[in-house]
């Protein structure tokens, strides 16, 4: 009987109805369906009360460029630090359109898109994705995805969505709802970034399958124990398999950037043995508890841990990747529990 139950909570975990596994993705223009551009995408999960959890380590990288910006940041933090030739392109490149008070870029020609990321670089001016969260030049969206035209096979929660927030994909044979989401706060040193649903009525939030947490730090001998993530070969299915704590480490690392300094990620982390695809990062490792028949989060894909090699009598470049670093949800108890018991 224990296995059986065990099985129907395995396979509730992958399917699209019951899977609290999702994707966080960066978006552009999103309230403008012919606009709209996705770009930075990460795997999440919903931990309840609308909270999300992802990594962090996708927040800092540049952006390198925007499709659209907002007439005063365009004037007043780009325009002025160009050189003449930097603000003809500019000005050719990214049109104004009056009424939204908003710049949108406007070429083709591939020599203009690269000219135009030098002079940002040269500028300093800052690209990467927080910063562009924080300016609101793009937004956060939880992605969710159907086969069924309804939201969970609610058609009653159908009026809560619009172009703005819904498409069909018939090329993949689902439908796609965007369900906003803002950066409450980012653990760098864990590598761990907490969001949380806005803008969404609360019969929705409470519809988005979640999954408790357990804070303990496990050993190596724990059995049961599992990574959700995306499937091997796409973003939109879903994978479970068994995973083994093999190790433990007092992690440290130094993630390389070059706007804001580069920073330490650092703190106890799980040595974790089992397949995980790359991009896989922000999927969470899962335990079940036989005594509540339910599975639990416990830690989070953060990097891949490389093995190297010897290949022709060279070392250099010669990686094969077949561990992974965890980080235990222990790491950032007191701040998660802070914020779900709100």
């Amino acid at each position: 009987m224990a296995n059986n139950n065990r099985l129907q909570k395995q396979l509730e975990l992958t399917h699209e109805q019951t899977s609290p596994l999702f994707r966080i993705m960066f978006t552009q223009n999103s309230h403008d369906p012919n606009r709209r551009h996705f770009e930075n995408n990460i795997c999440a999960f919903h931990i309840g009360k609308g909270y999300i959890l992802s990594v962090a380590h996708n927040l800092k990288p540049e952006a390198k460029i925007f499709k659209s910006i907002d007439e005063s940041i365009f004037a007043n933090a780009i325009i002025p630090y160009l050189n003449e030739a930097q603000k003809q392109l500019f000005e050719n490149c990214f049109l104004l359109d009056a009424t939204l008070q908003k710049r949108h870029w406007n070429s083709n020609n591939p020599s203009d898109y690269q000219f135009a990321i030098e002079a940002l670089k040269q500028i300093n001016f800052d690209t990467r994705w927080v910063t562009f969260l924080e300016k609101k030049i793009c937004q956060a969206h939880l992605i969710i995805q159907f086969k069924d035209d309804s939201f969970y096979t609610k058609p009653g929660l159908s009026p809560h969505f619009t172009a703005t927030n819904y498409f069909a994909e018939p090329a993949i044979n689902r439908h796609t709802y965007l369900i906003e989401v803002e950066l409450v706060e980012a653990f760098y040193s864990d590598d761990i970034a907490l969001y949380r649903i806005v803008n969404t009525p609360e019969e929705i939030i409470a519809t988005i399958p979640s999954i408790a947490i357990d804070y303990s730090i496990l050993s190596d001998e724990q059995a049961h124990y599992y990574c959700l993530q995306s499937s091997p070969t796409s973003e939109v299915g879903k994978l479970l398999n068994k995973a083994q704590i093999e190790g433990f480490t007092e992690h440290f690392a130094i993630f390389q950037e070059r706007v804001g300094g580069n920073y330490i990620l650092e703190g106890l982390r799980y040595l974790i043995k089992g397949y995980f695809r790359f991009g896989s990062s922000g999927a969470p490792y899962l335990v079940y508890d036989a005594q509540s028949n339910e599975f639990k989060v416990n830690a989070i894909q953060s990097e891949a841990c490389p093995i190297q090699l010897s290949i022709d009598n060279k070392r250099e470049g010669n990686f094969q990747y077949v561990n992974a670093i965890a980080t235990p949800l222990n790491n950032i108890k007191e701040k998660l529990q802070y914020y779900l018991n709100q």
